[in-house]
């Protein structure tokens, strides 16, 4: 039988000699990706019956742009005979051009169709993808290799999916059906007793994946923009790691061993290994036993995927990505909590904390800490979650305990926030970086983040006086962009309202004081947001300057009512602010 794409191909980690090219196929083979002069050979990796290669092209010129083709076995199956998109370019940074950070994190795949816009919004991911395919058509390989420090124009350096790539508690349709005839084949599965509307196993998760990265205008922009990925709790499940309480309580179901081993498996496989540069793969323990293996690799994964959840320091999901002399970091800030001890919770492990720590330094144009969650939250909800943290660890009595742990995980009380002890390690460690404790003072320090369905700008600085004249030279900023396509109901938009003005973070820091919680060494406020539109983000780093714009599409519900139901309306994007934020 003749093997084919089952999904991909993706264009991964890339840096400015080398890019990672990442397939699902049918059926095991060898897969060979050519671009130029370049060519990388793989053969497929099996687990669960499923088969995955990632290719590494080595040698490629800075700052360049090639169109590539993928082989299985020898047959061509990339680029599709008369796709109607532009071919695939693997593209190269230079190191001193600008750089184009587009990011945004919280996507529902839909039919795209009128019935899925009114609910979800506008995909922006797709909205972009038209939009960079009609750039492109017309465009030699040149053309489309040139940087540019436009906003609205010029070809991205990199896509940040910052969480909730996809929902494996909150399916569509189309994997309900799935779900549905796939149990019905598989009777041994009624013993974990899985909830009817969620993924538990790996080969739902795997059919969750393809359905969330098959549509065309998605499929092609993943297979020509370089793609960064970081998990948050809807990749696994809705709050996901909150709490101790929250941990014993959902271990408790029978189901839950094979959703973590199958979430975590399958996040390693089709997000996390291509986050990895050359290097890092090759000293990659679990990759080195997958594809030791001689057949299907599903132990050794399951059991990785196990580990990983009962023994968090047993793998790093962090990592970092440089482009020029700006550094990315993109950090973990769900797998790696420590929550058993609700007096000692920390959002990151020691090892992850040291390693954070570690690159928290100065040197660099840029210094770009990336998080699902959002660092720096509306100042309301900031003292609200520090306060409930409080409660829970016993602030105000023993018997308010277990109604803060439920108000905890009822509204989503576990940002940065909820977990002050990391939260205050942070931001002594970014004041220092700005202040030239760690090498000479980068121009901004910029936190991106998602989660929370609105995009907002936060400018930050020292609390105090004299350090705030310290670190006065570096800009400190939390940059949001959340949902790409999930926007929130208008009930939970008027709330996030109320939750985000002056008056309401003055009531609950003085709540929060009351239970013990310190100021914060950082002071913040929002200077424009919240907006509850579904955006996409792009942030611009242009030597020592930076700059950010969010778009997004207007809904228009009467031409929406005018089409078909299954017809997909071609959005038009538009900017919906633009900051300065550096120069």
């Amino acid at each position: 039988m003749t093997a084919g794409l089952r999904l991909g191909p993706m264009l991964r980690h890339v840096s400015e000699t080398t890019a990672a090219i990442w397939v699902e196929t049918d059926a095991p083979c060898r897969v060979t990706v050519t671009a130029g002069t370049a060519t990388a050979s793989a053969d497929t990796f099996t687990v669960h019956d499923h088969h995955y290669a990632l290719c590494e092209l080595t040698g490629l010129a800075p700052g360049s742009a090639l169109p590539y083709e993928v082989r299985l076995d020898g047959a061509a199956v990339w680029p599709e005979p008369d796709s109607p998109h532009p071919p695939s370019l693997v593209r190269t940074p230079d190191g001193t051009s600008p750089a184009r950070i587009v990011f945004g994190s919280c996507r529902t795949p839909t039919d795209h169709g009128p019935a899925a816009v009114l609910r979800y919004g506008v995909d922006m991911v797709r909205a972009y993808a038209l939009r960079l395919a009609d750039q492109r058509r017309g465009q030699d390989p040149d053309a489309a290799a040139e940087q540019t420090g436009d906003l609205d124009s010029g070809e991205p350096t990199v896509l940040l999916m910052i969480g909730d790539q996809i929902y494996a508690d909150e399916i569509q349709p189309s994997m309900a059906e799935f779900l549905r005839r796939r149990r019905a084949q598989r009777t041994e599965r009624e013993d974990a007793d899985p909830p009817v509307d969620e993924v538990v196993f790996f080969d739902e998760y795997a059919e969750l994946y393809r359905q969330a990265w098959s549509d065309p205008d998605i499929r092609w922009l993943l297979s020509t923009v370089p793609t960064l990925m970081l998990f948050d709790d809807h990749d696994i499940r809705d709050d996901w790691n909150t709490s101790g309480t929250w941990r014993r309580e959902i271990a408790e179901n029978p189901w839950w061993r094979p959703r973590i081993t199958s979430g975590l498996g399958t996040y390693w496989i089709y997000q996390h290994l291509g986050n990895l540069s050359c290097e890092e793969r090759a000293a990659d323990p679990v990759l080195k036993a997958v594809t030791a293996q001689p057949g299907d690799a599903r132990e050794v994964v399951d059991s990785f995927a196990w580990r990983a959840h009962t023994e968090p320091p047993s793998y790093r999901w962090s990592y970092r990505y440089d482009i020029g002399r700006s550094r990315v970091l993109m950090v973990d800030n769900r797998c790696g909590r420590i929550v058993e001890d609700d007096a000692r919770r920390t959002i990151l492990g020691p090892e992850d904390a040291a390693w954070l720590d570690s690159q928290l330094t100065g040197d660099v144009d840029h210094l770009v800490l990336t998080s699902t969650l959002p660092f720096l939250m509306p100042s309301g909800v900031h003292y609200l979650e520090a306060w409930n943290e409080a409660v829970c660890a016993g602030a105000w009595g023993s018997r308010l305990r277990r109604p803060a742990e439920k108000m905890r995980q009822k509204i989503d009380l576990e940002h940065w926030a909820a977990f002050q002890r990391s939260f205050a390690a942070i931001s002594d460690s970014v004041l220092r970086v700005a202040a030239g404790e760690r090498g000479a003072p980068p121009a901004s320090v910029l936190f991106l983040g998602g989660d929370v369905h609105f995009s907002y700008l936060a400018r930050a600085g020292a609390r105090d006086a004299r350090t705030r004249a310290a670190t006065s030279g570096t800009r400190i900023a939390q940059l949001v962009c959340s949902p790409t396509c999930n926007w929130l109901q208008p009930v939970m938009r008027r709330m996030m309202w109320v939750s985000a003005r002056a008056i309401t973070g003055l009531a609950w820091g003085l709540i929060a004081r009351l239970a013990g919680v310190r100021p914060p060494a950082l002071a913040w406020h929002l200077d424009d947001g919240p907006w509850y539109d579904n955006t996409l983000a792009t942030l611009v780093l242009d030597g020592r300057e930076a700059d950010v714009s969010w778009e997004y599409s207007p809904l228009l519900k009467q031409t929406l009512r005018e089409r078909s139901p299954g017809e997909a309306a071609r959005p038009e994007v538009r900017r919906l602010n633009r900051y300065r934020l550096t120069g």
